[in-house]
């Protein structure tokens, strides 16, 4: 198994170096970066084309495989989110606040890198470079340690991204890659707390509680999105229809998919024939309760299971409630705290919904899939945060950010 201590012993090395560079010096590095992914995407593609081959020998498809799919327009899309996040401000130095206090000192507050993050994330190659490019704005090192499901691209990018460090003189282990995706070393990685400041896993759940349970590094949880979205009773269907089926068709594998769809009794009736044939035109499997079933015979039985099951999938499940009070009571159950929607022409409902529900993004009459870094303005994200700690929803640049106090003195001591 690779050293990780020694990866440790470089991305701290290279932390305190990135720490002092300055924001056009990094945004140099990503402008090389983003043209170096352009000039070498053959080497990605071919990369990512051995990777694709073993997802299918190993039964990986649909939306799962799409996740892991690399071509040249995704690949320039990798490459001008480098631009974007080049052309942000840089939030690293930023003074907060700064006050006199009776005795003269000046106390503020100042931005600064968090130092060496660790990232855990499966299949999605993209991640490697989004993560590379914010953490690298923000002054971190980062140590990757991706699914064995992509990790000839991985490979094939993180050699593009040091070369483009060491063209721009920065430490090329700014950004390392655990190449070994045994458990093992995923548990190995968990265990550095000597070096890693921070680790996020980017996942499903399964890989998130794994390093909830064994991590001795501070963790910020991402990912999991058992994504919600309820029909009030006073609603316009067709702008209904419209959302639920953006929301769990556009990109079912992703976390900001909708995975429930929880419906009013007093439109039931109506409703439910029209969303569940719009959903079935775009094949997807419908689990529903026992009244959503009456109404629509087709669809599939649902267990208790399927109102916690995030499926990344084409499947959804369906039920009826009575009232907003149970849609609100069943998602604060059932919910993983990540983004819920209310479709809804009654304001004071909307309100309701707002305020009650717990989780990191709440939407009126709009799809959840907007929950993202890029939708949110921050350029590219390095996951989106479920938890209520610093960073809450996706995190951009200052989320990869601590800060710590700065205090002027003239001679001061304490009595």
């Amino acid at each position: 198994m690779e050293n990780l201590k020694i990866k440790g012993e470089k991305a701290k090395k290279s932390s305190y170096v990135l720490a002092k560079l300055s924001p056009d010096a990094k945004n140099k590095a990503l402008e090389n970066a983003a043209k170096l992914i352009l000039k070498r995407q053959d080497e990605i593609i071919n990369a990512n084309k051995k990777d694709l081959i073993n997802a299918k020998d190993n039964g990986i498809n649909g939306a799962l495989l799409d996740r892991l799919m690399l071509n040249q327009n995704r690949i320039k899309s990798i490459s001008e989110g480098l631009l974007q996040i080049a052309a942000l401000n840089d939030p690293t130095g930023e003074v907060i606040s700064m006050k006199k206090m009776q005795n003269g000192l000046m106390i503020g507050q100042k931005r600064v890198p968090i130092g060496v993050i660790g990232i855990i994330y499966e299949a999605r190659p993209n991640v490697t470079v989004d993560a590379f490019g914010l953490c690298l704005k923000s002054g971190n090192a980062v140590i990757l340690r991706g699914g064995k499901e992509a990790i000839n691209s991985n490979i094939a990018i993180i050699e593009i991204l040091q070369d483009a460090l060491l063209e721009s003189n920065i430490p090329k282990e700014s950004v390392q890659l655990v190449e070994n995706t045994s458990r093992e070393s995923s548990i190995a990685l968990m265990k550095l707390h000597e070096y890693l400041d921070v680790l996020i896993p980017r996942g499903g759940a399964a890989l998130i509680q794994s390093v909830i349970k064994n991590s001795t590094v501070p963790v910020i949880e991402t990912g999991v999105g058992n994504c919600h979205i309820y029909i009030d009773v006073n609603t316009d269907m067709n702008m209904a229809t419209s959302i639920v089926n953006n929301a769990k068709t556009s990109r079912p594998g992703v976390c900001n998919a909708a995975e429930t769809l929880l419906v009013h009794k007093d439109i039931a009736e109506e409703f439910l024939p029209q969303i569940c044939l719009s959903l079935k035109k775009k094949n997807v499997e419908i689990r529903g309760d026992e009244i959503v079933k009456k109404i629509v015979p087709y669809v599939v039985q649902a267990s208790e299971k399927d109102w916690a099951t995030e499926y990344l999938d084409y499947i959804i499940a369906v039920k009826v409630v009575d009232s907003i009070d149970d849609a609100i009571n069943h998602i604060n159950t059932y919910g993983t705290k990540h983004s819920e929607a209310i479709i809804t022409n009654n304001y004071h409902n909307s309100q309701r919904f707002l305020e009650e529900i717990d989780a990191a993004a709440v939407y009126v009459n709009a799809s959840t899939r907007f929950t993202d870094g890029s939708e949110f303005g921050f350029g590219a994200e390095i996951g989106i945060s479920t938890q209520k700690l610093h960073a809450r929803g996706p995190m951009g640049l200052k989320e990869l950010t601590s800060t710590k106090y700065i205090i002027y003195g003239n001679g001061q001591i304490r009595e």
